[in-house]
């Protein structure tokens, strides 16, 4: 991408994450290390894909967001809804990309230079984007399809008016609203259109090899229209699947929290996990290990855990116990899992749907097109 298109794009899109507070401090700057690795690469593409993803999800994320509020509770006690994204956010749903994005860039980088120093040379690949051609594009639109897929879904099924239905449960029992692995027609329907945007901005903007760069230099036989309509409809379908793959990864390895008053989900702030006490009675310390001692006299989420002084003097009622919790029923916990084991937040989810979804579309095209896969390491594939 060209410095002079580059440098205002970026900040005029750190600007933005500021100005509306989409981003903490900590996520504008993975974002700009993350739009620098996107706009090194000689196409638009890659950093085209990156401004299409945050502004769109970004929209979304907004879309009546005083109701969607109201539909879950954050883990320090207040309303729903997303908050800024912090710089873990970020990386979960680009990293794979600015990866493959740096790789595709230094292959294009190899070939310009054996094409100018030995112009008639074969076996180099293009300099555009040819039906059998580079894996590590379809990985890059790929990683794009399906976390906009997945934000989509996420963020306007959770308005459809009936409850979400659990993927992973077999009689796809109802569940309460953000539970993880929760999916509605509507949260499927917005995740095809979050593919489908993605893939026409990749159509619009990808160097596709035509008739007239057949006979230039680095240039490849152009894409007929059977072809177009191949590669749009699988990437638009992968991407789809996307979010239902990150539905069911979420649902077994994500632990829901549910708020026992209010029957709401929990929300970890920054999607880290939400803590639980599984005891009874917390303050109870008999025949319990030092670790969970020590997790019982801790309050609150996270780094921000503190110490729990009424825990610690055995009195939950104690007034010096800022951090006490209120009496609830008969000891009952006011927490409990909803679903999932508690192996991943909601990050490591994404990341793990991101580059495993990005990494089997390459395999895919790679089986589809007979190109070996190990070319995506090489500066070339012939």
């Amino acid at each position: 991408m060209r410095v002079e298109i580059a440098v205002p794009a970026i900040a005029a899109l750190c600007y933005r994450a500021h100005s509306k507070k989409s981003l903490t401090p900590g996520g504008i700057f993975a974002a700009l290390l993350t739009a620098i690795a996107h706009a090194v690469h000689p196409w638009n593409l890659p950093f085209a894909l990156l401004v299409v993803f945050f502004l769109a999800g970004t929209r979304v994320t907004h879309v009546k967001e005083n109701v969607k509020a109201k539909l879950t509770v954050h883990s320090k006690g207040t309303s729903g809804g997303e908050g800024p994204r912090s710089h873990t956010q970020v990386f979960a749903n680009s990293l794979t990309a600015s990866i493959f994005s740096l790789l595709h860039a230094y292959q294009l980088h190899v070939r310009k230079q054996a094409l100018i120093a030995n112009p008639t040379s074969t076996g180099t690949g293009s300099l555009c984007f040819s039906w059998g051609g580079d894996l590590l594009v379809i990985g890059i639109i790929a990683n794009y399809a399906c976390v906009a897929a997945d934000t989509f879904s996420s963020e306007l099924g959770i308005l459809s008016k009936g409850e979400p239905r659990l993927i992973t449960s077999w009689n796809l029992r109802k569940v309460p609203r953000g539970t993880n692995g929760g999916v509605s027609l509507v949260g499927l329907g917005a995740g095809l259109l979050g593919s489908m945007i993605i893939v026409t901005a990749s159509m619009l903007l990808l160097p596709l090899c035509t008739d007239e760069t057949a006979t230039r230099l680095g240039g490849a036989a152009g894409w007929s229209l059977g072809q177009r309509r191949m590669l749009i409809l699988g990437l638009t379908v992968w991407g789809f699947l996307g979010s239902v793959v990150d539905s069911i990864l979420g649902g077994l390895f994500q632990a829901s929290v549910k708020d026992v008053r209010t029957g709401k989900i929990v929300e970890g702030e920054g999607g880290v996990r939400v803590l639980v006490t599984n005891a009874t009675n917390p303050n109870n310390v008999a025949g319990r290990t030092k670790a969970e001692i020590k997790s019982s006299l801790l309050s609150g989420e996270g780094t921000d855990a503190v110490e729990d002084v009424g825990a610690a003097s055995g009195n939950k009622y104690d007034p010096r116990n800022k951090q006490r919790r209120s009496s609830f029923g008969d000891e009952r916990p006011s927490r409990v899992v909803e679903n999932g084991w508690d192996l991943l937040d909601n990050n490591d989810v994404n990341f793990l749907m991101a580059s495993g979804m990005s990494v089997g579309a390459m395999a895919v095209a790679s089986w589809y097109w007979g190109v070996p896969l190990q070319s995506v390491l090489s500066p070339w594939w012939a």
